[in-house]
């Protein structure tokens, strides 16, 4: 899974370790005006346009929620939907350790098999003859689906923090197939939950705010779970923004796809564990030969001019994913990739009995990141769980 915070860490070009995320010194006006006026994260919500307010710009929400809460995580986006936002509008009925419902990642998408999503109940995506139809270079997708027919968690209006360099809408997408134990987004695991947000709202959100966003940003969840990422993804590059995807690298044909037919503009790529050791920390077998072949994947396109990327592998104490994060940064790194960021997993939102603390763990990570950051990036990050 593709778990998801707010940037909390320092970045190696500029912010601060616990100012990630905001403007650094000397950012433009324009920057500051664009990051002053994001609305809050309400699923489904509107602008709000105070007295005198500019035609165009969107107002401060008199709420004052912050545009993207929580800290980044495992999968470098935006914190997770807000309760409010969630199916259920709270925290998903799974038990500590319990396995949740999982899709095949082999085959048909659950989502698309459970029956038409007009028949979950309210809150879910509505059908339209208006979405767009995906048809990538080379043939259509595996399964035809429309942008409508897309599973919403949650709609963070304004993001500074999920696609580093750029202000974007975040689309939390609904289900993953895999079952991280530090997964603090426990919430997007179930793959038959209903949308709280649909595809017609952020279509919406995306009209009105041309010109002040970048980019829109998929996310979940493994947002590429649903056939529908792609066709939302040809929507939102036809109104003029980039695309940014968040994955765990679990379907690498379907990733090729939206590459191969320009959907992407800029990819966040989890490398959770060397290939031998996936199944510790994703819970299915025959899984990490899927992300490493991701990673090759991007990398090739790359060198063919293909999107923007960055590999991030998260590590918790006492397991596997410290085991072997340098060794999976040297290979990342010996494969091509030049972008790279170390993550410390956090116990908020995880499961009860997830350890995400240890007596000395934080000055292991530090040392670890300046061994990883020695190896000869082009750009590295360390997002520590927390800010001193």
């Amino acid at each position: 899974m593709t778990t998801n915070r707010a940037l909390a860490g320092a970045h190696r070009t500029g912010i601060r370790a616990g100012e990630a995320g905001r403007p650094e010194e000397g950012a433009s006006l324009r920057t500051r005006l664009r990051r002053t006026y994001g609305a809050a994260l309400l699923p489904g919500g509107d602008d709000v346009e105070q007295p005198g307010g500019r035609p165009g710009v969107p107002q401060p929400e008199r709420s004052g929620a912050p545009e993207s809460p929580g800290p980044v995580g495992q999968g470098g986006s935006a914190g997770p939907p807000p309760a409010e936002a969630r199916p259920g509008g709270g925290r998903s009925p799974i038990a500590p350790g319990a396995a949740p419902e999982l899709g095949d990642p082999d085959g048909p998408d659950d989502a698309q098999a459970a029956g038409p999503q007009g028949e979950v109940g309210p809150g879910a995506p509505e059908r339209g003859a208006e979405s767009l139809a995906f048809h990538p270079v080379g043939g259509a997708p595996s399964v035809h689906c429309p942008a409508s027919e897309l599973v919403i968690a949650g709609l963070v209006p304004l993001s500074t923090v999920d696609w580093p360099g750029r202000l974007s809408a975040t689309v939390f997408t609904q289900g993953c197939p895999w079952n991280c134990h530090y997964c603090h987004n426990q919430d997007l695991i179930p793959v038959r939950v209903p949308g709280k947000v649909s595809w017609r709202e952020v279509r919406d959100l995306l009209s009105r705010r041309r010109g002040l966003l970048d980019a829109v940003v998929f996310t979940g969840g493994e947002a590429l779970r649903q056939h529908a990422c792609a066709a939302a993804a040809a929507e939102a590059r036809g109104l003029g923004f980039e695309v940014g995807l968040h994955t765990a690298g679990v379907y690498p044909r379907r990733l090729a796809e939206m590459v191969a037919a320009g959907l992407v503009d800029w990819v966040g790529l989890d490398i959770k564990a060397l290939p031998e050791h996936y199944r510790q920390v994703v819970g299915r077998p025959n899984s990490g030969g899927k992300a490493w072949e991701c990673l090759e994947l991007l990398v090739g396109a790359a060198d063919r001019g293909g999107p923007d990327f960055e590999v991030r592998t998260t590590v918790a104490p006492g397991d596997v994913t410290a085991e072997d994060a340098y060794e999976v940064a040297r290979r990342v790194h010996a494969a091509g990739a030049r972008s790279y960021a170390l993550q410390q997993a956090r116990s908020e939102g995880a499961r009860a009995d997830f350890i995400a603390v240890a007596p000395g763990w934080d000055a292991a990570c530090e040392r670890l990141a300046a061994r990883i950051e020695a190896l000869g990036w082009e750009d590295f990050t360390y997002r520590p769980a927390s800010s001193p």
